[in-house]
C-alpha cells in the first residue's frame, strides 16, 4: 500500500478510489409510529472518492438506483419506490457530490456535498470517519470509511404520511442514513 503521513494519519497517496459494492453498505433508519425504526438499504450503487494532495480538497461522487431499496418487506419496499416516496421510475437515481471537506478532528471529517432526491438537490453535512489504508490478498490497495448524516425526508419532497389514532405518524421525518465501506483504488 502507498500510504503516507497526513496530520498522525496514514492515508494512501493522491489518486482516484471506486467504492467496492461488495464491502459497502449504504443504509437508512426512519422511526415507524413514533416507537420503533425500520431499516434498510440501497443495494445498486457506485461511486468514487479521488483523494488530493492536500486531502482537505478531495472529492466524491455517488450514485445510488432508487429501485435498489430494500427493507426486507416486498409492500413496504414496493411502496418506498411508488410515487408517495422515491418515484424509481420517474427518478432512477439519487446522487451525491461533495462540494468541500469543511475540517476535521483526528480520523474524522466534515464533508459537505449537494444530495439530489427525485429533482431537489439540498445541501448536506456528512461525518466520515476515515477507518484505514491496507492492501488487501490480491495486492489491490484500499482504504475504510464510516460515514453518517441525517436529512428531513420532507425537504426532499418525500411528504407521504398517515395520522395515528394514537397521535403522531407513521413514518418519522428525519431519516439517518449510515454507510460503511471500503473503497479500492481504480
Amino acid at each position: 500500500m502507498t500510504t503516507r503521513t497526513w496530520e498522525n494519519l496514514q492515508i494512501p497517496t493522491p489518486g482516484t478510489f471506486t467504492l467496492d459494492t461488495a464491502h459497502t453498505r449504504i443504509g437508512f433508519v426512519v422511526k415507524h409510529m413514533m416507537v420503533s425504526k425500520v431499516r434498510g438499504n440501497f443495494a445498486d450503487f457506485s461511486g468514487t472518492v479521488t483523494i488530493a494532495e492536500n486531502p482537505l480538497e478531495s472529492s466524491a461522487e455517488l450514485t445510488i438506483k432508487t429501485a435498489s431499496i430494500n427493507t426486507g418487506v416486498a409492500d413496504r419496499d414496493g411502496h418506498l419506490r411508488g410515487d408517495d416516496f422515491l418515484a424509481a421510475e420517474k427518478f432512477p437515481e439519487l446522487t451525491f457530490r461533495s462540494t468541500r471537506v469543511t475540517g476535521h478532528s483526528g480520523d474524522e471529517f466534515t464533508v459537505v456535498g449537494d444530495l439530489t432526491i427525485r429533482d431537489v438537490t439540498k445541501e448536506v453535512e456528512l461525518t466520515v470517519e476515515y477507518g484505514g489504508a491496507g492492501t488487501n490478498p490480491w495486492g489491490q490497495e484500499l482504504w475504510g470509511f464510516s460515514i453518517t448524516t441525517e436529512i428531513d425526508r420532507e425537504e426532499f419532497g418525500l411528504t407521504w404520511n398517515q395520522a395515528l389514532e394514537t397521535g403522531g405518524v407513521l413514518v418519522g421525518k428525519k431519516v439517518k442514513i449510515e454507510i460503511e465501506g471500503e473503497a479500492n483504488r481504480a
